[in-house]
């Protein structure tokens, strides 16, 4: 998925869309998943010359890939769709200057209760053994990129770290996902659940398990018949309710959240045992699948309202004043019972023992 956040920013690929021979590599990439050059070529009846140019367009866009075939027939180029939907914000945009973001690996979940078939791995080899859950425990699952379980969740702590005094307004977190079916299965339901804090925000209906093609960023030692890429899907909760991919899934709103720079976010992505599709869920991170990146997440953010603002102020200033009381009432006692003991030696006044002290 392209998501362009504002007209500016997709002005390049509203250009690269606006040719009718563009639109139909596009349809006829959709149609055949991957060709040559030469193939598109005589189903468009146009000469390879003229052709590079509109694929180079494409490539720049993200619209798709043109990689060498490596199968021995010459130095030729094979072509593919790598997006599945475009997403165009029309609002005016948020102002991006309050934004906090960060990325979380695929193993860096907090907690987890999930059942096999499961497994996961680095970009280098398999984390223990396959559909053992065991092995979600393992030191090694902080440095995984991808995972998979057919039900059950895993659950990451969102780095909260927006400024001080700050409220939470939109909430946007970007991964890479699909089914997990026996194998490999393009037509495989899953539903996939997302939770804030315990707070279900919405439910997404996973197509497939997708492994027809290699992923573009899958390493070659992962095998063929074994999840290849998924689709980047992007959640998004604001003061309008919960979004995936601009369609709303749910009237909950960052408001009813109650999110702020003192708050925990604990993120839980999960397939629930009793929904209508239990087809299991992969998170594909980098090194994997069609998209190079981790779980990504943004964070807006906006002043408190200035009325809690000022409590949160005066209950510092409380406690402050509170704290410097209790000295008092602490150190007073034994600063009296001193000038009581110094009054009681002979020939001393009060004054001198206060100044002098032991000396005397």
């Amino acid at each position: 998925m392209i998501h362009i956040t504002s007209l500016d920013d997709g002005l390049e690929l509203f250009k690269a869309l606006g040719s009718d021979i563009r639109i139909q590599i596009l349809k006829i990439l959709l149609e055949n998943n991957q060709m040559s050059m030469n193939q598109i070529a005589n189903e468009l009846n146009i000469s390879n010359g003229a052709l590079t140019g509109h694929i180079k367009k494409l490539e720049e866009c993200g619209l798709i890939s043109a990689s060498n075939d490596s199968s021995g027939h010459g130095n030729q180029k094979l072509c593919s769709l790598i997006q599945d939907r475009i997403l165009v914000e029309i609002e005016k945009p948020i102002d991006l200057s309050n934004v906090y973001n960060t990325s979380i690996k695929v193993g860096q979940f907090s907690s987890h209760n999930i059942c096999p078939t499961c497994g996961l791995a680095t970009s280098s080899f398999v984390i223990g053994e396959l559909d053992d859950a065991r092995y979600f425990d393992h030191p090694d699952h902080f440095n995984a990129d991808i995972m998979w379980f057919t039900k059950g969740y895993v659950e990451y702590v969102i780095p909260n770290l927006i400024p001080r005094n700050q409220k939470i307004t939109q909430l946007s977190l970007s991964a890479e996902i699909s089914s997990e079916a026996p194998g490999i299965d393009n037509d495989w339901p899953s539903d996939i659940s997302f939770y804030i804090n315990d707070t279900l925000v919405g439910t997404w209906t996973s197509p497939g398990d997708y492994g027809d093609v290699r992923g573009m960023f899958t390493p070659e030692w992962w095998p063929q018949n074994w999840n290849q890429y998924g689709l980047l899907k992007l959640l998004v909760i604001n003061h309008k309710g919960t979004f995936i991919d601009g369609l709303k899934i749910s009237d909950i709103t960052t408001s009813e959240l109650k999110l702020d720079y003192t708050s925990t976010i604990r993120f839980r992505i999960a397939v629930e045992e009793d929904s209508a599709h239990v087809g299991g869920l992969t998170i594909f991170g980098k090194s994997f699948g069609n998209y190079d990146q981790d779980i990504i997440v943004s964070i807006n953010y906006e002043p408190l309202d200035t009325e809690k603002t000022l409590n949160n102020n005066k209950m510092n200033c409380g406690n402050q004043n509170r704290s410097h009381f209790v000295i008092i009432l602490f150190v007073l006692p034994l600063f009296m019972r001193a000038v009581r003991n110094a009054c009681k030696r002979p020939k001393l006044h009060i004054t001198a023992a206060c100044i002098t002290g032991s000396g005397i």
